[in-house]
This record gives C-alpha cells, sequence and structure tokens, in this order.
C-alpha cells in the first residue's frame, strides 16, 4: 500500500482501546423541522435515543455513532438548519453522561462542520463523513468532498482531538463522475485529505460491501478499516478477518429492520459471533 499522508496512527486503538471495534448505530427520529416529525415531544426523541444506546452497550458493543437518520429526505449541508445541531448535542451529550462509551457524529447529509460541532458540544471522539474527498451524485443531488472547509472549521474549534472517519465508494449514489478513477485511488485521497479511518459500505442502508471491495480498498490505504454497512452475526467473522471493526444499525434492530428499536437479545448475539474474531 501507498502512505501518502503523515497520519500514521490507530484511530481504532486510541479511542476504543482495541484493535478491533464494534460500534453501534443511534438512528434518531425525526428532529423538529424535519418531514417526518409529528409533534413528538423532544423528551420523547432524546429517551428513544437513550434506550437504543443503553441495549447497545449493555449488550457488548465498544461505542457508539449518532445519526439524524429520521430527518429522511435528508438536505444538502448548506440547507441543515441550526435545530439539527441543536438536539444532536444534547443527545450526544446525554447519551455520553449515561453511558461513558466513545461517541460518533453523523449528520445527514454529508454535513462535517455540524458534526464537528456537535461533536464537541457533546463530547464526541469522531464524525462520520460520506463524501470527504472528490464528488458524486447522491440521492441529495450533487454531492461535493467538504474536507478542505471542515479541516478549517475543526481548526478554527481547536477540535483536533476529533477523528474523521471517512466512507470510500459511498453508498446510496452514483460514481460516475470519478468512473475513471480507480477505488484505489478514490480511498488514497481520503488518506490524502487527512481523513482517519476509512469505511467501506454496501450499496444502500443494510446492504454489506463484498470482500472483494473491502480487500480493495484496505489494500490500498495503511489507515484502519471499518464495514460500515450490513454487518449481521452471519457475516461479521469473515469481515473481522479484513477489517479493524464494524459499524453495525440494521441487523440489532427488532425484525432487522432499521427504524425499529434496538433488540437486545440480537446485540448479544452478534457481540457472542463476533467474540472470536476479536480476540485474533
Amino acid at each position: 500500500m501507498q502512505t501518502i499522508s503523515d497520519n500514521n496512527s490507530s484511530a481504532i486503538r486510541e479511542i476504543f482501546g482495541t484493535d478491533k471495534a464494534l460500534i453501534g448505530m443511534i438512528h434518531c427520529a425525526p428532529f423538529p423541522g424535519a418531514p417526518r416529525y409529528r409533534g413528538t415531544s423532544v423528551d420523547a426523541i432524546y429517551d428513544v435515543a437513550m434506550r437504543d444506546a443503553e441495549a447497545l452497550i449493555e449488550g457488548g458493543l465498544h461505542g457508539l455513532i449518532i445519526e439524524n437518520h429520521g430527518d429522511i429526505p435528508f438536505s444538502k449541508p448548506d440547507d441543515i438548519g441550526p435545530e439539527t445541531s441543536a438536539f444532536m448535542s444534547v443527545v450526544a451529550d446525554r447519551i455520553g453522561r449515561a453511558t461513558g462509551v466513545p461517541m460518533g457524529i453523523n449528520v445527514l447529509a454529508n454535513a462535517p462542520i455540524p458534526a464537528f460541532a456537535i461533536a464537541m458540544a457533546g463530547g464526541a471522539r469522531f464524525i462520520r463523513v460520506n463524501q470527504w474527498a472528490n464528488a458524486y451524485v447522491a440521492n441529495e443531488g450533487f454531492m461535493e468532498g467538504r474536507a478542505a472547509e471542515a479541516m478549517r472549521y475543526r481548526s478554527a474549534l481547536r477540535a483536533e482531538h476529533v477523528k474523521v472517519f471517512a466512507d470510500s465508494h459511498v453508498k446510496h449514489g452514483a460514481h460516475a463522475i470519478t468512473a475513471d478513477r480507480s477505488i484505489e485511488e478514490l480511498t488514497r485521497d481520503l488518506a490524502f485529505f487527512d481523513a482517519d479511518v476509512i469505511i467501506a459500505t454496501g450499496q444502500r442502508t443494510g446492504n454489506s460491501a463484498t470482500v472483494e471491495e473491502i480487500e480493495t480498498i484496505g489494500a490500498a490505504t495503511h489507515l484502519p478499516l471499518l464495514v460500515g454497512s450490513g454487518v449481521t452475526k452471519d457475516n461479521i467473522l469473515e469481515i473481522l478477518k479484513r477489517t479493524n471493526g464494524v459499524i453495525v444499525a440494521s441487523s440489532l434492530k427488532e425484525g432487522g429492520v432499521w427504524w425499529n428499536p434496538v433488540e437486545l437479545a440480537r446485540v448479544k448475539a452478534f457481540v457472542e459471533a463476533a467474540r472470536p474474531g476479536l480476540e485474533t
């Protein structure tokens, strides 16, 4: 692999204290201002997120990532209102104080600047960014990488301790704009723009990256690699052989559906299935 940045530390070990991490996703309910919000009290929104967080941690996961997945259809970064940052900051603060585990923030769609602000306000250790470098055509339209402005904003906040987890060949979109460049090249661009961790995804929520794509991305970078979609108790061992961990969501929900509550029995079964892969 080619090393094209001076970032040689393992953000996974630094954040989670282990070389292979199991990170659970908190899919927040629609916040006020989102199209699917129906007047639910904000305390009820916070309580739902907290129940999912407690089940994920009781089941044995190493950390959490908080996401505004209920805000469908997602706005482009410049159209995201300040209310999103406000509500997500409260969620992060409450969950962080209650669980004490490392947390990350993902603001959809592709909004690292609000994510850095929320991470600082809520004590999160990393952000996830779907398109850190280059560009693609997403569900929301044309989506550009935001690394340059986001890293300057991180510096302004003195938030260098908040790491960047960046997707490679991100799901929910078309990559025709960069079709003349290989996945390996696109992955190296993420390191060149100072990402700390690379994430391989499938084509959409709940869809897993193929073994071939995981290996292709992993071979192209010296950075830690996670799989961020479609992870189940049936494929976790094969994934852990090739990565530094996973971000897992849908398969831990009732019925395996992302908008349902987290089911503790599913979390425990998943962690038990993953245990041999964590020990290698």
